[in-house]
């Protein structure tokens, strides 16, 4: 199996533009059960204009306090140039949130 990290940005690649992920939907999808993984994993980005970290958020729509490619407010303006609306500073999880399906696991 693959190195965790490998696969959380595997699957993060796969947030189209104009959608959001949560941490906890990526660790679920990938059975490893810890959210903060990802975080861990998103945070150490090695290549961020592929990997679109700014697109996954907590599990109420709010955005990382400490996004590790230019603060909280950058991950803001990257989603919103994508689209994505805020309210009350967070996403719409009913409107913007992907899910993965078990299919999109089987290519990790």
């Amino acid at each position: 199996m693959r190195d965790s990290y490998e696969r959380i940005y595997d699957l993060v690649k796969q947030i189209p533009i104009g959608k959001v992920s949560t941490y906890g939907d990526i660790s679920k999808s990938l059975g490893i059960n810890n959210p903060r993984l990802v975080g861990y994993a998103l945070h150490n980005n090695p290549d961020p204009s592929s990997i679109p970290c700014h697109r996954v958020v907590n599990s109420k729509g709010m955005i990382a306090k400490s996004f590790a490619f230019g603060g909280d407010l950058k991950q803001m303006e990257l989603l919103k140039s994508e689209g994505i609306q805020f309210k009350n500073g967070k996403v719409d999880l009913e409107r913007y949130r992907i899910r993965f399906k078990d299919e999109d696991m089987l290519r990790l």
